[in-house]
């Protein structure tokens, strides 16, 4: 019996022992250390308290206001060094147009022989902006047409079986590389005749830029009435954009500042003008006959 009894007294010891607590699901980080070992702060903390302690820190603080400044100061040195090649003021006057103003001028691209005057209109020796002055140049329907010829483009190629992004990327940077070479040319023409006139560089590429007008005609009249329309209508856009050139770049380089320029030096303008009206049928034909098939 006392056998039993210590036994039973033994055992009874073994199971009033506490089990040991079941290990927590989450590690308590509301104090911004976790319960890892070793006393690691959590991830979290750890971003939290570098943020906290470089906004608090003043060679932080004195780093950023540095980079700020440096920053703000780069920002007036490239819209400075953008002022001095590029003139904002002189580029807004190109595109100062209105709905009126395209629309004549896209009707005086395609028939100018009933046009009279040519001379660009001066208020208090300041051209007016082309919404007021139909034979002033513009840059808005140079550069919309350019567009509307990549996507012309891109539907005839379609059209073909022949499109490709490549071939569309080509077919524009060509006619884009081809009107700034003509540009350049045109600008070492003006400074070899000596030519003083108000011509700049946005004027010389707003008349070289008309050619997209004819482009766009030329082609979607081949892709209407096939190969004999198209050559009907290069034709047509090339004659009339000739006589355009020839007349707008004769008025602003020989104007009246040309009365006492000597005879040959006037010879010379008149021969660059002329060049210059010549050059545009090859360039629309170039730029164009590969489109109609």
């Amino acid at each position: 019996m006392a056998y039993h009894s210590g036994y039973g007294a033994h055992g009874s010891k073994h199971r009033a022992r506490a089990a040991p607590d079941p290990p927590p699901l989450f590690d308590d980080t509301s104090g911004g250390y976790s319960s890892q070992p070793g006393g690691y702060p959590a991830p979290g903390a750890d971003v939290a308290f570098n943020v906290n302690h470089l906004i608090g820190d003043p060679m932080a603080n004195m780093a950023m206001t540095y980079g700020s400044s440096i920053a703000s100061h780069g920002k007036d040195m490239v819209h400075k060094e953008l002022h001095r090649f590029v003139s904002v003021n002189k580029l807004k006057y190109f595109f100062a147009v209105d709905t009126a103003y395209v629309a004549k001028k896209l009707g005086l691209l395609v028939f100018p022989y009933t046009h009279q005057n040519w001379e660009v209109q001066y208020s208090r020796d300041v051209p007016l902006p082309p919404r007021q002055d139909l034979n002033a140049p513009d840059l808005y329907i140079p550069t919309m047409a350019f567009i509307t010829y990549v996507l012309l483009a891109g539907m005839a190629l379609g059209i073909q079986k022949r499109f490709s992004p490549e071939v569309l990327g080509l077919c524009a940077s060509t006619a884009l590389v081809w009107v700034v070479m003509e540009v350049l040319a045109l600008l070492l023409g003006v400074y070899l005749a000596t030519v003083r006139s108000d011509l700049s560089t946005f004027h010389l590429l707003a008349y070289s830029g008309y050619k997209y007008v004819g482009m766009i005609l030329s082609v979607l009249t081949g892709l209407l009435f096939g190969s004999d329309g198209y050559y009907v209508a290069l034709a047509w856009t090339s004659s009339a954009l000739m006589y355009f050139i020839v007349r707008s770049l004769r008025t602003a380089a020989l104007g009246p500042d040309s009365m006492g320029v000597p005879a040959p030096r006037q010879h010379l303008q008149l021969y660059l003008t002329l060049g210059a009206a010549a050059f545009q049928p090859l360039m629309i034909y170039w730029l164009t006959f590969h489109l109609v098939r």
